[in-house]
């Protein structure tokens, strides 16, 4: 895994939630960790991680996520089995 998505990881996981991650690089980190991703109703979007169904809200007119949605981004992940530690062991593994 590249760092650029290990930095992310460690920037939706830490708290405060940070106000400055962008739509498209979640969705990369999302496809990278092996998400199926699908188009829900509106701005809603379907993600199945490691066996876990969630529901994540795509941003409407910037691509700039809120902190309530990377509060509830770290929350799915969490509850995926996803954690920062578990991606920095992959990335030495590759």
């Amino acid at each position: 895994m590249s760092h650029k998505h290990e930095r992310l990881l460690k920037s939706i996981m830490d708290e405060p939630a940070s106000g400055n991650i962008h739509w498209r690089e979640v969705e990369s980190l999302l496809n990278r960790l092996g998400a199926d991703i699908e188009a829900g109703h509106g701005a809603r979007i379907r993600v199945v991680l490691n066996g876990v169904e969630g529901t994540l809200h795509h941003p409407h007119h910037s691509g700039v996520c809120e902190k309530n949605d990377i509060r509830h981004l770290r929350d799915f992940l969490a509850g995926a089995g996803v954690s920062a530690a578990d991606l920095a062991a992959h990335a030495e593994d590759e």
